[in-house]
């Protein structure tokens, strides 16, 4: 408990911050007006230049009269916006930690807490995952306010809430929540805040997916993703305002929106910067590759194996010659070495990428198939499925397609036309059974069927 006694009041302090452990953490001795003062800071987190004037003005400034008490001190001699007192010993450590600076001044028995604070960050350039043709060009970056600020200068009004929690008994990782008060579920909102103060964990390692987690621990054997991920503030205030939430968390460059179905994951931004027709167009384009990504394969493996019952208009697509590796196992090594060339392009340096894709290109097309590893035709369908997974920009849900496939093909390889049923019912049973986070059906509109709902889904209405 903090007393006015400033030796005893410094010894606490340090005591709790362990500042002498951390050449970061500063300590700023201070006289103000003949009166003991010290200024603790992380550094690297302070904004010099403010702080820099703020003790100016102490040194010109300051007489007797200003010292009576913590709040008055605060009121009448502190130049600057955002500014609190505490005695609250936690909550003083974690904000310095985070970057407020807080000054301990002699007969003051509480700490004046000033957010001057700056983070590292790059710039708001346009997302490399979140592309579009026309609109905005900015994007999220690592930094939890700037975050929060795009997303506010898209929306000016004042039933926009912005709620921010700490998760992690260690990390004491920030987190913003988002939403339009009179448009969200209030019951929803109330499930998430109690999963929220509920959450005990050390940090969130994995950033975002680390709460995701958290939030949602059942069915983590359904591979479709729970929330939408976005890397865009039009998108994230669009979602707002059409009263889902939107939770950012800092040091991650992107928003969580939830709750989610199908249909907002396949959503893009591009559907609404084009006029309705194109915005149309592009939406059920979008959807039909999608599909087309998931069957291709398993319907050209199914042909392959019931080639009698194959219709004339499509038997261009039989093989004439004996394959040396069966066409499943083809299409299997190539769905790995695919990924395999992915993960390499991550973890490739920029001067080397364009000979790794020269290297991939070839290996995985003229040496593959005159060594007799593969057909043409399986490269063909491998790379028209390849292209159509890039069509939507969530990773998330194109891993959950690519097991989709998967069991689609080894069922059909196994047990032929029933495994190929079978694999699609359960992928059905996948969708079906899933449920966002607010305990909604996965496939709404569809399931429940509302109509005019779906409409909305399929179609690009003019707003």
């Amino acid at each position: 408990m903090f007393t006015e006694n400033f030796d005893t009041n410094l010894k606490i302090i340090k005591k709790a911050l362990r500042s002498e452990k951390s050449f970061d953490l500063i300590e700023r001795n201070l006289i103000l007006n003949e009166h003991r003062a010290v200024f603790f800071f992380v550094d690297g987190f302070l904004k010099d230049d403010i702080a820099e004037k703020i003790l100016e003005f102490f040194y010109k400034n300051l007489k007797d009269e200003n010292f009576k008490s913590a709040e008055y001190f605060s009121q009448s001699s502190v130049p600057y916006v955002e500014v609190e007192t505490s005695s609250d010993i936690k909550k003083i450590c974690t904000g310095i930690l985070s970057g407020i600076s807080a000054l301990l001044v002699e007969g003051f028995s509480k700490v004046i807490l000033l957010d001057t604070r700056t983070y590292p960050q790059r710039e708001t350039g346009e997302p490399d995952n979140d592309k579009v043709l026309r609109g905005s060009h900015d994007g999220f970056v690592e930094t939890l306010v700037l975050n929060t600020a795009l997303i506010r200068r898209r929306i000016r009004d004042t039933d926009l809430t912005v709620k921010a929690y700490q998760i992690g008994t260690q990390s004491q990782t920030d987190i913003a929540v988002m939403y339009i008060d009179t448009k969200v579920d209030q019951k929803f909102l109330k499930t998430l805040e109690k999963r929220l103060s509920e959450i005990n964990v050390p940090s969130l390692t994995m950033n975002q997916q680390s709460l995701i987690e958290t939030l949602y621990k059942h069915r983590w054997y359904n591979p479709f993703p729970k929330v939408k991920h976005t890397e865009r503030p039009d998108t994230a205030a669009s979602s707002v305002l059409k009263g889902n939430i939107v939770i950012l968390v800092d040091n991650s460059p992107s928003a969580l929106i939830l709750p989610t179905s199908i249909f907002d994951v396949l959503e893009e931004a591009d559907d609404y910067y084009f006029s309705p027709v194109v915005g149309t167009y592009l939406r059920l384009s979008r959807y039909f590759i999608t599909l087309l990504s998931v069957f291709i394969t398993p319907l050209w493996l199914l042909a392959l194996q019931n080639p009698d019952s194959c219709p004339q208009i499509f038997r261009f697509v039989l093989l004439s010659e004996p394959q040396n590796i069966p066409i499943f196992w083809q299409l299997i090594l190539m769905e790995v070495g695919i990924d395999g060339l992915r993960l390499a392009a991550l973890n490739t340096p920029n001067s080397l990428t364009t000979p790794l894709s020269i290297i991939g290109a070839i290996a995985l097309s003229e040496f593959a198939v005159n060594s007799g590893w593969v057909s043409m035709e399986a490269i063909l369908y491998m790379a028209l499925v390849t292209v159509a997974n890039y069509t939507q920009p969530n990773y998330e849900l194109g891993y959950s397609l690519k097991f989709c496939r998967i069991l689609l093909l080894t069922l059909t390889y196994i047990f032929n036309i029933w495994g190929f049923i079978a694999a699609f019912i359960i992928n059905l049973l996948f969708l079906a059974l899933n449920r966002t986070l607010s305990g909604k059906s996965y496939l709404y509109p569809l399931i429940p069927f509302n109509g005019k709902a779906l409409l909305h889904r399929l179609f690009r209405i003019r707003q």
